[in-house]
């Protein structure tokens, strides 16, 4: 199990990108969330399975990812036993 937060810059806010990564980490059985920062910027928590989460990782700036994204800055974190997937 881990916990990675991924902070994701470009053109990512008001295009469906929160939306569409809850879609892809829901599928992957995976708990987190995804929320606007004020500087334009998403921040994307996803904790599950590590291949879970590397698989999902990989999908941030994939072709079917909404909008235009720039640069992914990833660390890992402690787990802390999130339960569902938000998005704020």
């Amino acid at each position: 199990m881990t916990r990675t937060v991924a902070v994701v810059s470009g053109h990512v806010q008001g295009v469906g990108y929160r939306y569409f990564v809850r879609g892809r980490a829901e599928a992957a059985g995976l708990t987190g969330s995804a929320r606007n920062l004020p500087d334009g910027r998403v921040e994307v928590v996803l904790e599950g399975p590590d291949t879970a989460v590397a698989a999902v990782l990989a999908e941030l700036d994939g072709p079917r990812a909404p909008g235009t994204v720039r640069r992914i800055d990833t660390r890992n974190e402690p787990e802390q036993g999130s339960r569902g997937f938000t998005t704020a």
